[in-house]
């Protein structure tokens, strides 16, 4: 016994070893440097700030954390700077994380133009080397944000971040990175739900497109250029289809854990309606027994079954003794009302006194077996006769009283 306990431990282990050690394999395939900045975040912080200093403010704010993009592996994340190129009604804000002196890398663009009807479309377009081509989101906010009433007034001047390589504001510090399930975990608490996030393959803006071009910073993609996202991922073209991979890999792994769920909670039914059976089965051979034993006492006289009432309440520990102790002739002459009871019961037919003992023990099956078995030996080989003298000592105590 101990050892097939010891057996199904060592079992037990090494299948939890084996799914740690497949957790950690799936987790380091579906990791991308894209992971570590949230497209949606940024656009639902663009369409918060009042300007493009309050937007690169809180895309760098330590408390809140939007950002954890590492390139340059220092152990730190990196800083956003913001840079902002203009023509016309076109405007285009260009993300940049800073490497290092004069080493810059694009992250993203928010691109916003407006049209001779007034109208403003917004799309935040992930750079293609870290998120692949094509990768845009366009918000449609609930509210108009208050950023678009600043672009297009006579005295606006393009953004242009003053901070670089350690030389930063003095709202930021450093912090380390956090693991990418984690980052991508919490980064949903600074999304707005109120707003929608359509993720369209199309850039509308040809103007926007000819404007980032000419201002494009690629520092980390000169430093490693085996690493565009082409490249880090070969079945995809960009995050978007990345991330419809993962779900249907979870998706599966999900039906896959439900139906051997399914298949276990299936036999663990069978065996309750195994023991359902074996309990229904039972349950008649009680009720059988008790009313086979009884029927005969109902065919005698009343006054059996009034005495059989009143042992229930008076004595039943008594009347348990007294077939114990196979005496029934001694307590023939008693005084008592109770005494008399109990003489009944003890010169009775064994087919009376079973019932009395069923009654007395609440129907168990256990007993009554019992008491069946120290009956039976009490049986003479002469019933009648037994019968009779029974009847005639009733007689002889009637007439003494």
């Amino acid at each position: 016994m101990k050892t097939k306990t010891l057996l199904l431990m060592i079992v037990a282990l090494m299948v939890n070893l084996s799914r740690a050690q497949d957790v950690t394999t799936v987790n380091a395939k579906n990791s991308d440097i894209s992971d570590n900045l949230d497209l949606r975040a940024v656009a639902s912080l663009f369409g918060e700030s009042a300007n493009l200093e309050e937007f690169e403010q809180k895309l760098n704010d330590p408390k809140e954390q939007i950002s954890n993009l590492d390139l340059n592996n220092d152990g730190k994340v990196d800083y956003l700077r913001v840079v902002e190129s203009t023509e016309s009604n076109t405007h285009v804000i260009i993300i940049q994380s800073v490497l290092a002196k004069d080493v810059f890398q694009d992250i993203a663009t928010v691109e916003v133009e407006k049209d001779a009807n007034n109208n403003v479309q917004v799309q935040v377009v992930g750079d293609v080397y870290m998120y692949g081509s094509n990768y845009i989101y366009e918000p449609v906010y609930v509210t108009r944000p208050v950023i678009y009433s600043v672009f297009w007034t006579d005295y606006y001047r393009p953004y242009y971040s003053p901070w670089y390589w350690n030389y930063y504001p003095t709202y930021y510090y450093t912090w380390e990175p956090y693991p990418v399930f984690r980052y991508r975990r919490d980064i949903d608490r600074h999304i707005n739900v109120h707003n929608h996030y359509n993720y369209v393959n199309v850039r509308r803006s040809d103007r926007a497109v000819a404007i980032h071009n000419n201002r494009r910073a690629n520092g980390y993609e000169t430093i490693q250029p085996n690493r565009s996202f082409s490249q880090r991922n070969n079945n995809v073209s960009n995050r978007y289809e990345l991330d419809k991979t993962r779900e249907k890999a979870v998706s599966g792994r999900l039906n896959g854990a439900d139906s051997r769920g399914n298949s276990t909670s299936t036999r663990g039914n069978e065996s309750v309606r195994n023991s359902s059976t074996s309990v229904k089965t039972a349950a008649p051979v009680r009720s059988n027994t008790s009313v086979r034993t009884s029927a005969p006492v109902r065919s005698n006289s009343e006054t059996a079954v009034r005495s059989n009432s009143s042992t229930r309440a008076v004595a039943p520990v008594k009347s348990e003794n007294t077939v114990r102790t196979n005496t029934p002739q001694r307590s023939v002459s008693t005084r008592s009302n109770d005494n008399v009871v109990r003489t009944k019961s003890q010169t009775a037919t064994p087919a009376q006194t079973t019932p009395v003992r069923i009654e007395t023990r609440q129907n168990t099956p256990t007993r009554t077996e019992t008491q069946t078995r120290t009956v039976q030996p009490a049986r003479s080989s002469n019933p009648p006769a037994r019968t009779q003298n029974s009847e005639s000592g009733a007689k002889r105590t009637n007439g003494r009283g």
